[in-house]
């Protein structure tokens, strides 16, 4: 049979579109099988740190797709009889061999019938392009690691965001702020999606600043702090591209980060962490929370004098030259990962 040319049937557009399918190229193997007049189109794909090989295939999943294809050398076509173990009574098979960038192989092949050098001459027309949908794929997985990898700093620094309507209705949030809003005392999520703080007092100020954030895209981010043991804080400002979210009720944007354990917790681990005894790590906490030596001394029940003692020792041992250093120190480092 006269297979038409690839760019006359339109298979180049669901080719290069199939990485962002699901499945992928679902319609590219729709076409192709339809254009050859085979029983299966299929592709086989190879990603480095994937459990197992991907197969994706319109028609029947032939027992011929098992077959070792890594020896097969890179872009040339080959028959079944050629893959050194023929499936007795099988269909006929052409396959060919790409690779890709971060180490993507993949292999598509055509099985049925009468397959002939029209079904092979395909192949080879559709390789170079389909090289390139490889590399958007291995761009696509790369993007989706270091995603994967933010998140996951995100997640264990306990940040998270909430996108909120003119009512402090929630329009959309991620899985962080999703899991936070379920176990947290300070902010949750009440009747109607509306998020609401613990204080009658926060929930008004909460209130008035998204409906300051309707009301002006440039108005500054605000602050407010909801608990302090533990540590929950939130920042809010108002949403300037529409796009950020899939919703247009959205006006605002809540950005917070709630501390997953109490200050009990913290000396312990600030102990630890800088060998400060239970006294210093104790001061060292309140310090680093924004608190004045005066303010700590008073809040732990030491004369000033004593505060200070404590607070050049602690300065000593986590390296810092003063307050501003100690927070960063600690609320940076990767104590805020515990």
């Amino acid at each position: 049979m006269r297979i038409p040319n690839i760019g006359e049937v339109e298979l180049l557009v669901p080719l290069q579109e199939g990485v962002f399918e699901q499945p992928m190229w679902g319609t590219f193997l729709r076409r192709l099988r339809r254009v050859a007049g085979v029983d299966s189109a299929l592709i086989r794909l190879r990603i480095p740190g994937a459990r197992g090989e991907i197969y994706l295939v319109d028609g029947n999943m032939p027992a011929s797709a098992e077959l070792p294809f890594a020896d097969l050398r890179e872009g040339r076509v080959y028959s079944a009889d050629e893959l050194g173990e023929p499936i007795a009574g099988g269909p006929d098979m052409r396959v060919i061999r790409m690779t890709g960038a971060e180490g993507i192989e993949a292999w598509m092949a055509l099985l049925g019938n009468d397959l002939d050098a029209e079904h092979s001459r395909l192949l080879t027309a559709l390789a170079p392009y389909f090289r390139v949908s490889l590399r958007v794929l291995a761009s696509i997985e790369r993007e989706k690691a270091r995603a994967s990898l933010s998140a996951d700093a995100l997640a264990r620094m306990n940040f998270g965001w909430v996108a909120l309507d003119e009512r402090c209705r929630i329009v959309e949030c991620d899985p962080q702020a999703d899991r936070f809003l379920s176990r947290s005392g300070a902010l949750r999520r009440g009747p109607y999606d509306r998020l609401t703080p613990s204080s009658p007092e926060l929930d008004r100020q909460l209130t008035a600043l998204v409906r300051e954030c309707a009301a002006d895209r440039h108005l500054r981010p605000r602050a407010l702090n909801l608990s302090r043991d533990p540590w929950v804080e939130v920042l809010v400002s108002p949403i300037h591209l529409d796009t950020l979210v899939g919703d247009s009720r959205a006006v605002a944007m809540l950005y917070l980060r709630g501390d997953r354990s109490s200050s009990a917790d913290r000396h312990e681990q600030l102990a630890d962490l800088f060998d400060l005894t239970p006294a210093e790590a104790r001061l060292a906490w309140s310090l680093s929370q924004g608190l004045s030596i005066a303010e700590a001394a008073e809040q732990h029940g030491l004369t000033i004098e004593t505060a200070r003692y404590y607070s050049k020792k602690i300065y000593a041992k986590t390296g810092a030259r003063g307050q501003v250093d100690l927070v960063r120190n600690i609320l940076t480092g990767v104590l805020a990962l515990a």
